[in-house]
């Protein structure tokens, strides 16, 4: 564990269960979102390879504007 994150559990570690709670829920659901984060995009990686692919190809066939800020 690092010194900061010691620091932090020492820190909420003298709040109130009730608050102890809250933030341990918090951090185990940031925890698991990150998860879900990673197999998301190591599962769609061969897709936006190919969209950039795509992409790029679209570009250097002339096929691509480019944005017109003042339209928006």
């Amino acid at each position: 564990m690092t010194k900061l994150l010691e620091k932090a559990f020492k820190k909420a570690s003298e709040l109130p269960d009730v608050e102890q709670n809250v933030i341990g829920r918090w951090l185990l659901e940031e925890l698991e979102s990150e998860r879900k984060w990673d197999r998301a995009f190591a599962e769609s990686e061969d897709i936006l390879v190919r969209l950039a692919d795509e992409a790029i190809e679209a570009k250097n066939k002339g096929e691509i504007k480019s944005l017109d800020l003042d339209r928006l």
